[in-house]
């Protein structure tokens, strides 16, 4: 049987906050602080290295796999934990292009985060091959695969506006011209309902400190479809990917599963709190946490635009082409997001005028929703955002 939402009650949240910024990083879950406890206490503290044993440690980044594959449409096996987002996005990259020895073109999009493009410049250095990284605007993508694309490298739900792109229908256009197809779900995974599996992409790859819920600098997951894993060649072949790590064999050997694109040693800690936090997912169906997300985003942006006229909504409109976040832009945008988390609201700010509120059904209603609404209107209308103190821009935004 399906679980309610919300389900608050399974998260340790301020009672005076109303916290709009999951979508960056997700709040603490219940029981995920008892269990890194356990873990530093009890397992690491008693049973020290024996705990790679007797606590299986070694076994705990593909249990965690398993259940996120769960919440992206994936088959189980077909997700490797561990690393960082950057790490997989790099690693997928090298081996799609490795898989297309002729071709010389990444193609990626304008919106797309900087990190994920970051990595396609370095990997393009490094090769020395004369490759190519293309980033036409979002809405121009699929007209911008040809047959000169190598892989098409895309956030699927971008991290500004929250605009989405059709993956079946992009990865299906890859496909038509013979490119591989990567995508950083980031911004997806917890956020929409995904089918990996449906679609064929080749990799998929995602963090899960945002709608998982794993904590600051928590595992990224990286996904490759099952009936390719033998022909990826990791780039970064780490001792984790190996066949056998402790063979200690001189010279590498893949592991025959998605494991392969495992590189060091498995952060046990982290993934034991992402564990924890994959609990508040049992028994939650995508669909639900979808259907949630539009209602309460719907009323966000209609409430907003009632009391704040001088706001600009800068996502899609159609909920169906957005993702689980809203933004609205504003020139003063920063500010005024500074006074409304002294206020008790939480969001965040994206240059150049972005002020970008997430919607997490696992613990929002609507009048927390409303409650927001009513706040922003209050910050926008006084002026309470002109104060001084509100104008000093932090290192974190």
């Amino acid at each position: 049987m399906a679980a309610t939402l919300p389900r608050k009650a399974l998260f340790d949240l301020p009672e005076e906050v109303i916290y709009l910024d999951g979508n960056s990083l997700g709040p603490l879950p219940r029981g995920a602080a008892e269990r890194a406890h356990e873990v530093m206490t009890s397992e690491w503290g008693r049973a020290l290295i024996r705990a790679w044993n007797s606590a299986d440690w070694m076994g705990l980044p593909k249990r965690v796999g398993d259940r996120i594959a769960r919440l992206i449409g994936a088959p189980a096996g077909s997700v490797a934990t561990g690393d960082t987002l950057s790490i997989k996005v790099y690693q997928a990259l090298a081996a799609a292009l490795a898989m297309r020895p002729d071709r010389r073109v990444i193609l990626s999009d304008s919106g797309n985060f900087p990190s994920d493009l970051y990595m396609a410049q370095g990997l393009i250095r490094m090769l020395g091959k004369g490759h190519e990284l293309r980033t036409p605007a979002p809405e121009a993508v699929a007209e911008a695969i040809g047959p000169e694309v190598a892989a098409v490298m895309l956030t699927h739900v971008d991290y500004r506006s929250g605009r989405m792109h059709d993956m079946a229908a992009i990865t299906r256009r890859a496909h038509e011209a013979g490119a591989v197809m990567i995508w950083d779900l980031a911004h997806s995974a917890g956020a929409v309902p995904l089918d990996l599996a449906g679609c064929g992409a080749e990799f998929a790859a995602g963090c899960s400190y945002k709608y998982l819920n794993g904590g600051p600098g928590a595992p990224a997951f990286i996904h490759v479809r099952p009936d390719i894993v033998e022909e990826v060649e990791p780039a970064l072949s780490g001792w984790m990917g190996h066949e056998a790590p402790f063979a200690m064999e001189p010279g590498y050997r893949p592991a025959m599963s998605t494991e392969r694109l495992r590189v060091g040693t498995p952060p046990v800690i982290q993934l034991a709190v992402l564990d924890a936090a994959l609990d508040a997912w049992e028994g939650v169906e995508m669909a639900a946490v979808r259907a949630a997300s539009i209602e309460l985003s719907e009323l966000f942006i209609a409430e907003v635009e009632a009391r704040c006229p001088s706001l600009r909504l800068a996502s899609p409109r159609d909920p169906s082409a957005r993702g689980s976040q809203v933004s609205f832009a504003f020139q003063h945008g920063y500010a005024a997001m500074q006074a409304l988390i002294a206020r008790g609201v939480i969001g965040d700010f994206r240059p150049p005028d972005l002020m970008r509120f997430g919607f997490t059904p696992l613990y929002l209603d609507r009048a927390d929703v409303g409650r927001a609404a009513e706040i922003l209107g209050e910050v926008i209308g006084s002026g309470a955002f002109r104060a001084p103190e509100y104008q000093v821009m932090g290192r974190v935004t």
